[in-house]
């Protein structure tokens, strides 16, 4: 008896001895997917650095350097390894850090996790899910690539990587790192580990508790931030096809030597860790957004006396919290229609009250206009009148002196002859 609980031995062959080999069917009926985050400044390799990955040639044409904002070019493929499936994603950015204003460069990044965090939420949240045939788009994890300066981090790395060390697991990577001399590059590596940590930026560390990796994860932890050179171009060495970068001074191995760069360690131990990224990003990652956002919505596990509560109890209370406020709302909604439904009424009545007035000015006016020009008539009345009376007068002198000439003129030429006689 240990601990109350007592260890029974079998006494034959039972058969639960199986159920790793039926999971591991299972699994791999079922298939397995893997997103990839590419973040890096246009044409610092993230493309063959996916194609020298996976020996695959993903297509993918070159992005401009004058694009308006940050995108994302999404491209989903089923990769094949013996009998097991592999649905691959791997999203990259175009135009990140070309713009004159990089301020705001991680927003489109960090809402596409926040977006595919989301989906998955909403899934799960649903009444009839249906996770087991999801195609979980979760971003798995970050390769972050950093441009062979030699000098030290841009302030768009340290700020896009706090944005999403905690949404991510992020794997710092140098790319086109055969720019630059081997000294040069443990130096900038080291400097590079030193602002990350000065700046508070957590990145993956390879997992050490495990007894089968836990020396080489170790190892590894100490080649952070890797060195990383891509090709898909193949270079006869020897008697042998390589892929590698030819150069006047020398041949670059991009996979086959690792003195020449990590490569082969990035690829190494996303094959190994790759089941450990993808429970880190479901474990951590999203277990604090889905938080977050359940907090967000009012769902809690413990009540105001800090007694635990249901979902259903949280849900109830937090929709008669939701209903209360609609009504309050709605109450203060119809208070302010009323209020502005009097205001508008006593607005009308005055204009009302001023165009009465008005009215009655113009009327008292127009009664006025009228009495004078009544007035006025009557004196014109009284004019013509007498026009027409002087008029009359004037026509008959007018005929009588006509009339009287004739006569008047008769009598004088009588009077002259007989003067002359």
């Amino acid at each position: 008896q240990n601990d109350g609980y007592r260890t029974l031995s079998l006494s034959a062959h039972v058969g639960f001895d199986s159920l790793p080999d039926q999971l591991i069917k299972k699994s791999i009926k079922q298939g397995f997917c893997f997103n990839i985050l590419c973040i890096g400044e246009t044409g610092i390799g993230k493309t063959a650095l996916m194609n020298s990955l996976f020996n695959t040639n993903f297509e993918a044409s070159p992005s401009a350097h004058f694009l308006p904002g940050v995108q994302l070019r999404i491209q989903t493929s089923e990769l094949q390894e013996s009998n097991v499936l592999l649905k691959l994603t791997i999203v990259e950015t175009m135009g990140f850090g070309d713009q004159v204003n990089k301020g705001d460069s991680y927003q489109p990044i960090v809402d596409y996790i926040d977006a595919q965090f989301e989906a998955y939420l909403q899934e799960e949240l649903k009444i009839i899910r249906s996770l087991f045939s999801y195609h979980d788009t979760r971003i798995h994890v970050c390769l972050y690539f950093i441009s062979p300066t030699g000098r030290s981090l841009k302030n768009i790395d340290l700020l896009t990587m706090r944005s999403l060390d905690s949404k991510v697991n992020i794997i710092p990577v140098i790319g086109k790192a055969d720019s630059i001399s081997k000294t040069e590059l443990q130096e900038f590596k080291n400097k590079i580990m030193s602002e990350l940590v000065s700046n508070g930026i957590q990145i993956y560390q390879f997992p050490t508790d495990d007894e089968t990796v836990s020396e080489i994860n170790t190892i590894t932890n100490g080649h952070l931030p890797f060195a990383i050179v891509g090709s898909m171009e193949k270079v006869k060495v020897g008697n042998k096809m390589v892929r590698a970068r030819q150069y006047p001074w020398g041949i670059v191995k991009v996979v086959e030597n690792e003195s020449h760069c990590d490569t082969v360690k990035l690829r190494r131990m996303l094959c190994t860790n790759m089941e450990d990224l993808r429970e880190k990003t479901h474990e951590l990652h999203y277990e604090l957004y889905r938080r977050c956002r359940l907090e967000q919505m009012g769902v809690t596990d413990i009540g105001p006396e800090s007694k635990p509560v249901s979902l259903q109890e949280s849900y109830g209370a937090k929709r008669l919290e939701f209903f209360l406020e609609l009504e309050k709302k709605e109450e203060e909604i119809k208070q302010q229609l009323v209020q502005r439904v009097k205001e508008k009424t006593a607005m009308l009545q005055e204009a009302e009250q001023q165009v009465q007035t008005k009215f009655e000015h113009f009327m008292l006016m127009h009664q006025e206009e009228e009495l004078k020009l009544e007035e006025k008539k009557e004196v014109l009345d009284v004019e013509i009148a007498q026009f027409i009376e002087k008029k009359a007068v004037t026509e008959l002198l007018q005929s009588q002196v006509s009339v009287s000439t004739p006569v008047s003129l008769k009598r004088q030429g009588l009077q002259k002859v007989s003067a002359d006689a």
